[in-house]
């Protein structure tokens, strides 16, 4: 079975203040890019650092998510943690991604710049950070979704079969 973990890191939507709309919207969006079937593992958390390297830990090294995506804790303020906890548990950082998304943020909103959003890879496990809100999350993935079943081939995780008329997957030949 795929596994893939979503994690919403959101003070106010892990003490239930807010709805978790971000992590709603990446499964939406996942299962409407695959054409496997895929389980998840989902967790909506505070923006604490431990917190979310044990999260990323138990999600890739005993639930053996082939794939991670957070949502969240990317910008500027003083509690936005994510990116340091993701560098802090990968062994390999991919900076390509946080450049596309931003790239890609940009033709929406000139405060993309302030995003920190990052990949990297634990094991045989990709992680990428997107922005909270759904908007954004949607045109982040968009834009990097292409690369991430080829980058999973080459860390040996499991084959994802996309739906092509959604979203196209990368592999060269």
């Amino acid at each position: 079975m795929i596994k893939i973990g979503i994690i919403n890191i959101s003070d106010r939507a892990s003490q239930g203040i807010y709805e978790d709309i971000p992590g709603q919207a990446i499964a939406s969006t996942l299962n409407e890019y695959l054409k496997s079937t895929w389980e998840k593992e989902y967790a909506v958390i505070p923006d604490e650092q431990v917190l979310i390297e044990k999260t990323m830990i138990e999600m890739a090294d005993h639930k053996k998510c082939c794939l991670i995506i957070t949502s969240g804790g990317t910008g500027p303020a003083l509690r936005d943690v994510t990116p340091e906890a993701t560098e802090s548990v990968c062994t390999k950082l991919l900076p390509g991604f946080g450049e596309l998304m931003r790239a890609k943020s940009l033709t929406y909103v000139p405060t993309a710049i302030l995003s920190r959003q990052l990949a990297g890879i634990r094991n045989q496990t990709l992680i990428v950070n997107l922005p909270g809100k759904p908007k954004a999350i949607r045109q982040c993935l968009d834009a990097v979704f292409p690369a991430i079943p080829y980058c999973i081939d080459l860390i040996g995780g499991p084959f994802l079969e996309c739906n092509e008329n959604v979203i196209k997957a990368f592999r060269p030949n």
